[in-house]
């Protein structure tokens, strides 16, 4: 869409001071050559590309921040940058941090094998739980029981992918402390407890899902049942232990830490006399703000109590190591530099795209949110609904939109996170996890063929059934 966009082909407005230029299409270059190399390498050069990410990072970074430089000024390039890594990375990262070493030092055992049964129960838990402690929260305090109950399977990368699907991405849909879109949407006027009108969407998604997943499960474990593989148990029964559950305290402490983070920029305690939130300056207009600092404070004492308060043997149990966040943590920062041009682009003629229905609201946020953050992408889409001048429907400090559209950028950038392995942080955290305890996931383009076969039907279906 931005690249075939007439609009879009002619420029972006970028605001440095009181002078407005035009960000050249080309800039996205970088963000395309690094999402390649992310698809393509695994596959061609695995060993080389996992000892060379970082490199790959700073070549594609710098490609798009010497032009930037360029065709703007030094100064310009570095506020751009600065104000991505400040602003969007490090409370990005540090979120995933915290939350990467709190769940690992949870660990689930007990005789649960996994069956069809089990793992849709335990994909129904997951999903449910979401929306209340964050779609990265479920994600990371489930996937190791999710792996573990299933290790004596042969075929269970289909059980990873569903979980990606229903537990890191559709399942946040109904509280802002679920994904970041939302409480993106809570900070700007939209009521906390709204997206629960979403609860019907997110039955219905988790009825289709679970249901094509417990027949493809079901085929698999039939075909590894009659290989002769057998879970490991040693007596009958469904007792489960859950080692490490004073954890929950400290998860607890990151999902309140969040919620802080987006209610306190309101607050006149954390505002200047223009009305700005307060912070701590860094360079241009870029500033850390208060409530972010005290987000990373409690985020990063919850990770050190929890480490201080845990036995070293449950994560030895987990398999835990640093590769999973690392691999994240370096290609998500080259990601989050190089996809500003498309950002731009999409900020400068998202209003200029004659999007005015929900349904064409629903595939364009969701579709953008497949490859750029969707939280920029929420919050544009928003922008663009609340200047059509409705006057019936949710009363935003964006204006006013109606509910059905707000349901439809509210789903697509929730839901579409799903559609790659990049559209959500979780997804590739999950991926990294996976990969690391043994099983064989699909590549980039593998997994885009997953939800190409399965879950655009069912947005084909959300369309039909609430968008149309």
């Amino acid at each position: 869409m931005l690249f075939f966009s007439p609009m879009t082909a002619l420029a972006a407005e970028h605001v440095a001071g009181s002078e407005k230029t035009a960000v050249p299409i080309w800039l996205c270059i970088p963000f395309a050559g690094l999402l390649l190399c992310i698809a393509v390498l695994p596959l061609i050069k695995a060993e080389w590309w996992e000892e060379h990410q970082p490199h790959a990072v700073i070549f594609w970074s710098l490609l798009f921040i010497v032009p930037f430089a360029l065709s703007f000024s030094a100064g310009t390039a570095l506020e751009t940058v600065l104000e991505c890594i400040v602003n969007d990375y490090l409370t990005f990262i540090i979120l995933l941090f915290g939350l990467f070493c709190v769940s690992g030092n949870i660990t689930m055992s007990g005789d649960l094998a996994g069956s069809p049964r089990v793992n849709v129960g335990l994909l129904a838990l997951g999903t449910l739980l979401s929306s209340w402690i964050g779609t990265t929260g479920a994600s990371m305090l489930m996937i190791r029981p999710v792996i573990k109950m299933n290790s004596w399977r042969k075929r269970k990368r289909h059980i990873i992918v569903f979980f990606i699907f229903l537990v890191s991405n559709i399942g946040g849909c109904l509280t802002p402390i679920g994904d970041p879109p939302l409480l993106m949407g809570f900070m700007r006027g939209v009521p906390f407890f709204w997206s629960l009108k979403l609860f019907p969407l997110l039955i219905f998604n988790m009825a289709v899902l679970l249901f094509l997943f417990y027949w493809l499960d079901r085929r698999a474990y039939r075909k590894d049942i009659a290989l002769g593989l057998k879970p490991d148990i040693s007596k009958p029964g469904t007792e489960v232990k859950i080692r490490g559950a004073h954890n929950l305290i400290f998860l607890i402490m990151i999902v309140a830490a969040v919620i802080l983070s987006g209610t306190l920029p309101g607050h006149p305690a954390f505002q200047d006399a223009a009305g700005n939130v307060k912070g701590i300056h860094i360079f241009g207009e870029v500033s850390l703000g208060y409530p972010a600092l005290i987000e990373i404070a409690i985020i990063l004492l919850a990770a050190l109590l929890s480490f201080k308060t845990t036995d070293s043997e449950i994560r030895r149990e987990n398999h835990f190591t640093w590769s999973a966040i690392r691999e994240v943590a370096v290609l998500f920062v080259g990601i989050f530099i190089t996809m500003q041009p498309a950002l731009m682009l999409l900020k400068a003629n998202g209003g200029s795209l004659g999007i005015t229905e929900p349904y064409q609201m629903f595939w364009s946020t969701g579709l953008l949110s497949s490859f750029l953050d969707n939280t920029p992408t929420y919050l544009v889409f928003l922008t663009t609904a609340g200047a059509l001048d409705f006057t019936e429907g949710m009363t935003t400090a964006l204006g006013v939109v109606p509910l059905q559209m707000l349901m439809a950028i509210s789903a697509g950038a929730v839901f579409m996170g799903a559609n790659t392995y990049i559209g959500n942080a979780p997804n590739f955290m999950v991926k990294s996890i996976a990969d690391e305890n043994g099983v064989r996931m699909p590549s980039f383009f593998g997994y885009l063929l997953w939800s190409l076969a399965i879950l655009i039907p069912v947005f084909a279906l959300d369309m039909i059934l609430f968008f149309l």
